[in-house]
């Protein structure tokens, strides 16, 4: 059992983390974040066992079309499980600035289960796909009338988001 003081710092800290990692963008401290035996469950692309594999997942989706261009995830809420060390939380998963100032975003929820000395043994991804892809588009559309969206969310949108308009 962990206390609420510790599972609160812990939070933040990974919190941080996940903040340096979209900034810099070195997605292995995301991974290391985790346990060396850590198991991840996101909905729509699959489970990875072990923090490389955790590793090799985040540096690839995020470092592509559409991750390239979510440069933040602020936590909207969360709670904590003391009794059994879990964390549950809103993440929003924020597009960049299309050209226009609007904010185009979708939420998941996480799971966290803690194991100690700031590292988690479990993450779990929860959301609506479909909820995702119009987010997406819709952002792509914006982006795209207003010259800002690069190559690869173009040949995104021409293969993902029903084409890229004339």
């Amino acid at each position: 059992m962990f206390s609420r003081d510790e599972l609160e710092q812990a939070f933040a800290h990974f919190q941080s983390e996940v903040v340096k990692a979209a900034a810099t963008p070195d997605w292995d401290l995301f991974a290391n974040l985790f346990t060396a035996d850590a198991s991840y469950y996101e909905h729509a692309y699959g489970r990875f066992q072990g923090r490389d594999q955790i590793s090799a997942w985040a540096r690839r989706t995020m470092s592509s079309f559409p991750g390239s261009a979510m440069p933040g995830f602020p936590v909207a809420w969360h709670v904590v499980d003391t009794d059994r060390g879990w964390v549950v939380c809103e993440i929003r998963n924020v597009m960049l600035d299309p050209g226009d100032g609007s904010v185009h975003e979708a939420s998941n929820i996480t799971i966290l289960h803690y194991a100690g000395d700031n590292q988690w043994s479990y993450e779990e991804d929860v959301y609506n796909p479909q909820k995702f892809l119009d987010m997406v588009r819709a952002w792509a559309l914006v982006a795209h009338a207003h010259g800002t969206l690069s190559e690869e969310g173009r040949q995104w949108l021409a293969k993902y988001g029903g084409g890229v308009p004339q």
